[in-house]
């Protein structure tokens, strides 16, 4: 019970303390370096394809068609990663489908068109921008309004009289809180009333 107690008021006051909210802006920037970092880490070592030799085709030309569509087209388990990258069985259908309609003589546009209309847009990793596609296209512009329109009004308040005057305690507040430090645990929990 101590250790909670100091541990909120420790919390509460870091926010009223000059530099607290710089060292929580620092947390959140370091951590979202280490996402970023861990996130390109596979690029730059290079993309391993998941494609097993017995896939391939025996003429290169179809085999580069091939290649080239399947590094557009979303693993439907993965969702992130193209067939061509994915180890899942799905993606390995699709891998041979879409190498089953190219030897077929399907251009690249009637191999997209025929996996979207069994699929849908999601199987293509850039989806048309269309008007049912629009807010997967707009959605990370908004997510960023947002955020942008968060921390303007976060800095604003802050540096707002009003907003910093309301967050300090009263005098009371303060009375009662140096009351409620000096008091043993038996006394905290069962507060005021609880005494004679």
């Amino acid at each position: 019970m101590m250790a909670r107690g100091w541990m909120t008021l420790h919390m509460a006051g870091a926010s009223r303390r000059p530099g607290g909210l710089g060292r929580l802006a620092k947390h959140a920037l370091a951590a979202a370096a280490v996402v970023l970092v861990m996130s390109l880490a596979p690029v730059a070592g290079g993309v391993a394809h998941a494609l097993s030799p017995k896939e391939q085709l025996k003429d290169p030309a179809l085999e580069a068609r091939a290649r080239e569509l399947s590094a557009e087209l979303r693993c439907l388990v993965c969702q992130n990663q193209s067939i061509d990258d994915s180890d899942a069985p799905l993606a390995q259908d699709l891998r041979r489908l879409v190498r089953e309609r190219i030897v077929a003589g399907d251009s690249n546009a009637e191999v997209k068109s025929f996996l979207v209309e069994r699929y849908g847009d999601f199987v293509l990793l850039k989806p048309p921008f269309a008007a049912h596609t629009l807010l997967l296209w707009l959605a990370p512009f908004l997510v960023l309004a947002l955020t942008v329109f968060y921390v303007v009004h976060a800095a604003r308040s802050r540096k707002d009289p009003a907003v910093a005057s309301a967050s300090r305690l009263s005098a009371d507040e303060e009375a009662r809180l140096a009351e409620l430090m000096k008091a043993g645990p038996a006394e905290r929990e069962t507060g005021p009333e609880g005494r004679a």
